[in-house]
Parts: structure tokens; sequence; C-alpha cells
């Protein structure tokens, strides 16, 4: 009888579903120690604000290589480039077109990747000592992060769904390229601000 219930307990295990991998995008962001925005408290933090493209430029803007060289600085992955020109509407570029924005390369699907993605986006989104959200990117002019199916937008409370990855009725669709998901690498962009190297963050470099 014993062997049975045993057995059964084993099929029953068999049958159930793989636990799901952790999503890469961080759904809460709370303090972090070491945080390069608190330094900065004391002093105004920008508004969001959201800058769109609407040309393509012949190099990438100083703020943006600056951010590049933060991050190797700083974290796990690379840089899998700055510019390319990119038209997504009549009026409406990629900030890459704009040199605004940078791909940098971690995969979620990689463990050691998504736990150094998952530090980076915390960081830049948590609180600073003096409760300010989005602290360090704010104070470094940054108006979107896209990774893992998942994106934050100058000003949103929390990270929503990247459309590209899911229908109309908002089900997760099976067949999307990794990068079109960005699952293989993070997207970062700036405003017009940041880009220029004249917010806050820059500024006290």
């Amino acid at each position: 009888m014993r062997r049975r219930h045993l057995a059964i307990c084993f099929a029953l295990l068999a049958c159930a579903p793989a636990p799901a991998l952790a999503a890469g995008f961080p759904s809460t962001f709370a303090p972090v120690p070491r945080n390069p925005a608190d330094r900065l408290a004391a002093q105004p933090i920008e508004r969001y604000r959201y800058d769109r493209s609407k040309r393509c430029t012949r190099g990438p803007r100083s703020g943006t290589v600056a951010l590049q060289r933060w991050l190797t600085a700083r974290t796990r992955g690379e840089s899998w480039g700055i510019m390319r020109c990119e038209r997504l509407g009549r009026r409406n570029y990629s900030l890459h077109a704009d040199g605004r924005a940078i791909d940098w390369h971690l995969d979620a699907r990689n463990g050691a990747d998504r736990r150094a993605g998952r530090r980076l986006i915390r960081l830049l989104l948590a609180p600073d000592r003096a409760g300010n959200p989005h602290a360090l990117a704010r104070r470094m002019g940054m108006q979107e992060i896209i990774w893992d199916c998942r994106a934050w937008w100058s000003g949103a409370a929390r990270p929503v769904r990247y459309s590209p990855c899911f229908s109309r009725r908002g089900k997760l669709r099976r067949r999307v390229d990794a990068t079109t998901a960005h699952r293989d690498h993070i997207h970062f962009g700036l405003n017009r601000m940041g880009a220029a190297r004249l917010t806050s963050f820059w500024r006290s470099r």
C-alpha cells in the first residue's frame, strides 16, 4: 500500500509543470546600499521627462558614451552598440538613431546574467535616502529601460509589459525573437538632458 502511495506521488510530480524561469525585470524597488544617487540627495532631483527622437544623427551623444563607460566599469556584460538609424513611424525614430540609447548584452535566460541584470535595474530604479523614486535613473536622465519582455518608461510607477512580446489579449507570445523581446540584452534610453550630460549625475562627475 505504501509503495502504491509513493508511486502515485512520483507520478503526480512528474506530471506537474516545471517551475517557470524567474522574470528578468524586477517588479519592486527598495533602497539599495551604496547607491550613487544617495550622495546627491541634498540636490534637487530631475523631473520625469521623455524626449522622442525625430531624426538620425551621425554619432552617439556624450552622455550615452559616458553611460557605456559607467556600465563597463560597474556590471557584467558588454555593449552591443549605440548607433542604429531606425525609423519607427512617420515622425518617430528609435533613440538609437539619435545616439541616445545603448543595448547592453545580458541574457535573461542565463542565471549569472539574470542576477546581474536584476541588480543593475534595481540600482537604477531604487529610491535614494531622501525617498526619491527611481533616483539614479532620473539623475542620469534615463527615460526607458527594456528587458525580458518588460519595460519601464520615465514617470511610470512600475514596469509594464513590452507589447511586442504579447498578443492583443495580453497573452505572452510563444515565438518571439530573443532580440525583439529584449531577452538577450537590456535597452537603456536617455532623454536629451541626460544624453548631453547636463543632469545632476553627470555634472557631479
